[in-house]
């Protein structure tokens, strides 16, 4: 998913000079984007005083909305260098096309993850012909220096592993957890979880306590160590914890993700990261010169999006908290 704000604030992000040095418990409300002119989504991440979890770096949730009179999700072709993005649907479907050939559509519990790597340009629409409700999450994972040039490629996993117990239901997303590790390539020590809680459930969770860690409520709100977490927001748990103890009155999804706190700092603008802002800069006029580095996305009937105006300041990366 892109990010379609036409004056785009240039994020510096990285380094563990500020990395939470034990348990927290910091609660991210969001902020409501509009995405086009159909899709309102609510920005986990990055926000004020929170701006990477581990090499997530990049949290957008939306819905559940109800798009049976609407053309639901509509974004046009647009580029990605440096980085992961993790598709995540509870409700939906969405029409996947990229710039090496990728021509899938995908639905609930299917994995839909793109490396951008040295550069790629892709599109997201709903099917013509597409459920009522459009409901999931876009994720963003920065790539570490030695491999945020690789060659760009899609991966499409319709199954994947889990497990069920006490009330919990898990589906692994990316990384390992509870025995069961996701399929889907990581580049980087991290994990992604699809938590659903049954009714009255009241669980502890396993972490790695070499870990950050945030849990997102996607569906429904929960508890999250003792805290109310309402849908579509997201509580940071900083490192150090072995478990999290999450309960819910009501059935509820929560998405945990976590990993190494992320020592590289970069540079993150509109679609891109980097290092520098020099290289931002590039990219951006690479991208609007119609390089080859992104190559095309063939089969979108429409325009692409354009790379939108630079800040007037410089660029430069710094820490990963403002």
């Amino acid at each position: 998913m892109s990010n379609l704000d036409r004056r785009p604030a240039a994020r510096e992000m990285g380094g563990l000079e500020v990395t939470a040095a034990g348990p927290a418990l910091d609660l991210l409300p969001g902020k409501e984007v509009l995405l086009g002119e159909s899709t309102s989504v609510r920005r986990l991440l990055p926000t004020l005083g929170r701006r990477m979890v581990g090499a997530w770096a990049f949290v957008d949730h939306y819905g559940p909305d109800d798009v049976t009179s609407s053309p639901g999700m509509q974004v046009a072709p647009h580029p990605h260098t440096g980085l992961q993005t993790v598709s995540w649907l509870l409700q939906g479907e969405v029409h996947h096309r990229d710039s090496v050939g990728s021509d899938v559509t995908f639905g609930p519990g299917q994995l839909a993850l793109m490396t951008a790597g040295h550069g790629i340009a892709h599109s997201e629409q709903s099917p013509a012909v597409h459920p009522r409700f459009l409901h999931g999450a876009q994720l963003w994972v920065a790539l570490p220096d030695a491999h945020r040039e690789v060659a760009p490629h899609f991966e499409h996993h319709a199954t994947l592993p889990g497990f069920t117990s006490d009330g919990l239901t898990t589906t692994v997303l990316m990384g390992s957890f509870g025995g069961a590790t996701s399929p889907g390539t990581a580049y980087s020590p991290l994990v992604g979880v699809d938590l659903r809680l049954a009714a009255g459930a009241d669980v502890e969770v396993p972490l790695e306590p070499d870990f950050e860690h945030a849990v997102l409520a996607a569906g429904g709100s929960a508890t999250v160590e003792g805290a109310p977490l309402a849908h579509g927001s997201m509580v940071y748990l900083g490192t150090g914890r072995r478990t999290v103890r999450l309960r819910a009155d009501e059935p509820a999804t929560l998405l945990l993700l976590g990993g190494e706190p992320f020592e590289e700092q970069l540079v993150m603008w509109w679609n891109f990261v980097g290092r520098t802002g020099e290289e931002i800069s590039r990219y951006a006029e690479q991208w609007n010169a119609e390089d080859e580095r992104f190559g095309t996305v063939v089969g979108f009937d429409g325009d692409r999006l354009e790379a939108p105006p630079l800040p007037a300041i410089p660029l430069k990366a710094r820490g990963r908290v403002r």
